[in-house]
C-alpha cells in the first residue's frame, strides 16, 4: 500500500518524467536512474549524469505487459510463459524493438532489454509517467549499485528527483535473458537463477558473435568500489594487513584480526546474502579501511550471480595475487 504522502511524491517525479527530466527510483533490485524511453534528449542526460559510455545499453521498464506493445516488435510468444511466472521481478528480457525506441537507448542495436519491476512505488511512477522509462542503476559507472535512497546521494546532487522506497527486497539487479530458436541463454545473471527459467523454457546458449553488447552487465568491470577491492585467497590472507582492512564475511571463518567486519547472513542464506551485498560494499567503501575483502560464495543459484558481482568488483585489482583460492 503506498501512503498519501508517497503518492504526492510519485506523481512529482511522474511530472519530471514527462517534462524530460531524470529521476531516482527504488526497484525491487536496485536503485534506478530513470527518463522517457521514448525522448533521446532525457535519456542523453543519464548517460551524461553516469559517465556511461553510449555503447552499454539501457533496460526499460514497464508497468504493465501490455506495454510490450509500445516498444517491441514480434513478441515470442515465450515471453507471456516467462512472464506469467516472473512478471512481476527480476527477470528482463531482450526483445526486437520497434522504431519509436530511440537508439541511445539500445545502444543502436535492434534489441531492447524490458522488464516489469516488482515495486509498487516504481509501477506507479511509470504509470504515472505514461511512458516506458529507461533505466540503469543509479550510481557512476562501473561503481557500487545503489540499494537505498543514501547511496543514489552518494553519488549524485544533481538528479531532479529522488524518490525513497526504502531498502530494495533483492538487493542484485534482474537477471538477463535472450530467446534463440531453442530456448534461452542468460547475458548477466541475476536474481532468478537458470533452475528457476529452466522450469519455464529449455537453456540452450549459442555463442553470439556480437561486438556490441546486448545488455547492461556485460562488461568485465563493474560494481567496483572506491578502494582497492579482492576475492579472498591464500594469497590475500598471506600479503594483506587485515588490521587495515574490512571483510565482507560469508562463513565467519576467516573473521579474526580485520578491522571491520561485515556478515552478510548469519546462517549463510544466499538470498540473503544477496540483498546485503551492496549495502556492505558501500559500509566499507565509507569507512576507515584501507583494502576490503570479500569472503567468496558457493557458485549454485543466486550464488552464480553473487560471485559475478565480485568478480567483477575485482577486475582489475586480482591480477595481483595468484589465483589460489580457498575452499569455502
Amino acid at each position: 500500500m503506498i501512503s498519501i504522502e508517497k503518492k504526492n511524491q510519485i506523481k512529482i517525479a511522474a511530472d519530471i518524467i514527462k517534462k524530460g527530466g531524470v529521476v531516482a527510483f527504488p526497484t525491487e533490485t536496485v536503485y534506478g536512474l530513470g527518463a522517457d524511453a521514448f525522448n533521446p534528449n532525457a535519456v542523453e542526460k543519464i548517460f551524461e549524469l553516469k559517465k556511461r559510455p553510449i555503447f552499454d545499453p539501457l533496460i526499460v521498464h514497464l508497468y504493465s505487459i501490455d506495454q510490450l506493445e509500445i516498444v517491441c516488435t514480434e513478441v515470442d510468444n515465450r515471453v507471456y510463459d516467462l512472464a506469467e511466472k516472473f512478471w512481476p521481478g527480476p527477470l528482463t528480457i531482450v526483445l526486437k524493438k520497434n522504431n519509436k525506441i530511440p537508439d541511445i537507448v539500445t545502444s543502436g542495436l535492434n534489441t531492447v532489454g524490458v522488464r516489469i519491476p516488482d515495486n509498487d512505488i516504481a509501477r506507479e511512477l511509470i504509470k504515472l509517467s505514461e511512458t516506458a522509462i529507461a533505466a540503469p542503476s543509479a550510481n557512476k559507472f562501473g561503481r557500487i549499485s545503489p540499494t537505498k535512497a543514501e547511496h543514489v546521494q552518494k553519488y549524485f546532487s544533481e538528479v531532479d528527483f529522488i524518490l525513497n522506497g526504502g531498502n530494495t527486497k533483492v538487493g542484485i539487479e534482474s537477471t538477463i535473458i535472450f530467446l534463440n530458436e531453442k530456448g534461452f541463454e542468460i547475458l548477466r545473471y541475476g536474481a532468478i537463477t537458470k533452475e528457476e527459467l529452466e522450469k519455464v523454457i529449455p537453456y540452450c546458449e549459442i555463442k553470439i558473435d556480437q561486438k556490441k553488447l546486448l545488455s547492461p552487465g556485460m562488461l568485465k568491470s563493474h560494481y567496483s568500489p572506491r578502494k582497492p577491492f579482492y576475492i579472498l585467497n591464500d594469497s590475500i590472507l598471506n600479503k594483506i594487513d587485515k588490521s587495515k582492512s574490512g571483510l565482507i564475511s560469508f562463513t565467519g571463518k576467516y573473521d579474526d584480526g580485520f578491522k571491520r567486519v561485515i556478515t552478510l547472513s548469519k546462517n549463510q542464506d544466499l538470498r540473503e546474502c544477496a540483498i546485503n551485498l551492496f549495502s556492505a560494499m558501500h559500509s566499507l567503501e565509507d569507512s576507515d579501511v584501507e583494502n576490503i575483502i570479500a569472503e567468496p560464495v558457493p557458485e549454485k543459484g543466486i550464488g552464480i550471480a553473487i560471485m559475478d558481482r565480485l568478480k567483477k568488483a575485482a577486475f582489475y585489482y586480482m591480477n595481483d595475487f595468484a589465483d589460489n583460492k580457498l575452499n569455502t
